[in-house]
């Protein structure tokens, strides 16, 4: 078996938040292409799992916006800087090499030999919350899936069962309902009650109306399988009564809860689960590595965007002047021949001799 190819790379944002992907066009704005790597399978993190259509007033010029929308926003704001993206990842190790470089391993398998490492993710990684049901482990990946199924995962003619009462789950089963592939798909939640925009429910009651979304307000017990295969869910309703409800593929929606995880292990100087860091250019205590955002504590700090916004601004200059080796000249967006290139734009026009 061969070992994964050492990916070498000037920096490595942990954390694809508000404030990771700032730290990205920080880093941008110097010339530094980053890796960027978070656990849920799409950007935002934290402000768009729990803000995403709800309403942010203090983004500086920005009166109002959903978290999706800012995050859509930064996304647009780093598209010139081309990041290697690395979704639905964890870091699972990192390690200071003998000549100052980070190794750090992910769960694809990926070694990224870093010149310097942002840590941006905010209270940690946001990891789904999984289902405390004895034996059901050794099916996830295969027919038990969390959050969200694989991309291109195939199923046609399978009998599916989402569980969850929230938004995202009810989505999934309509979405599931609306393909038409699936020979049956249940809905499963302790009530029969969920919380979900209005028009999602009038959309899910109009597919239990037709017969293509059965509601199964029960909770699981336990599982049945036979070679290899997870066959059924041992259920029982609100009146005490169990029985099977056979299946092919389940997808668990249950959320997801912030992990400090492997970060405790790094070496990295902490105070109640925080990264120390200096306000100079928030390194921590070990060189090469910076902390951005909540995952950060210092005195004075208050945890806000805003606050992300100017650490990862100081991060990106104190990291530029380390891998440079000098003083990095301070220059602008509005005026910068050099930054203009980089951001792909055109120079503002000079006014006329005339004007």
């Amino acid at each position: 078996m061969q070992s994964a190819v050492v990916v070498e790379t000037d920096a490595v944002v942990i954390g694809a938040g508000p404030v990771g992907l700032f730290q990205v066009f920080q880093l941008g704005l110097q010339g530094i292409t980053a890796h960027l790597i978070d656990a849920l399978p799409h950007a935002g993190g934290q402000c768009v799992e729990l803000y995403g259509d709800k309403p942010i007033y203090d983004i500086p010029g920005v009166p109002v916006c959903s978290g999706r929308e800012l995050a859509n926003l930064l996304l647009q704001q780093i598209a010139p800087f081309k990041p290697h993206w690395h979704l639905n990842t964890l870091v699972s190790s990192l390690t200071l090499q003998t000549n100052g470089r980070l190794l750090l391993q992910t769960s694809a398998g990926a070694q990224l030999l870093a010149r310097s490492v942002f840590i941006a993710a905010g209270v940690g990684a946001f990891v789904p919350r999984t289902l405390k049901i004895e034996g059901i482990e050794r099916f996830v990946g295969t027919q038990v899936h969390y959050q969200v199924l694989p991309r291109g995962f195939e199923v046609s003619g399978k009998n599916i069962v989402v569980h969850g009462g929230d938004e995202p789950a009810v989505a999934l089963a309509v979405e599931l309902a609306e393909q038409g592939h699936a020979a049956r798909i249940s809905l499963l939640h302790r009530r029969d009650v969920f919380q979900a925009p209005d028009v999602l429910l009038q959309r899910l009651q109009q597919l239990r109306d037709a017969g293509r979304i059965t509601v199964e307000a029960t909770q699981i017990t336990g599982i049945d399988a036979s070679q290899d295969r997870l066959t059924a869910l041992q259920i029982v309703d609100a009146e005490g009564a169990t029985r099977a409800l056979p299946l092919d593929l389940l997808v668990a929606v249950l959320g997801i809860s912030p992990r400090l995880g492997p970060i405790a292990d790094w070496g990295i100087a902490l105070e109640r689960k925080q990264l120390m860091v200096d306000t100079e250019a928030f390194r921590t205590s070990v060189p090469g590595i910076y902390a951005v955002g909540d995952i950060n504590t210092y005195p004075g700090k208050r945890k806000l965007i805003l606050c992300g916004f100017h650490e990862a601004t100081l991060a990106a200059f104190g990291a530029a002047e380390a891998l440079k080796g000098n003083k990095v000249a301070l220059q602008y967006t509005t005026t910068s021949p050099r930054l203009h290139q980089l951001l792909g734009v055109a120079p503002a026009s000079a006014p006329s001799a005339s004007a």
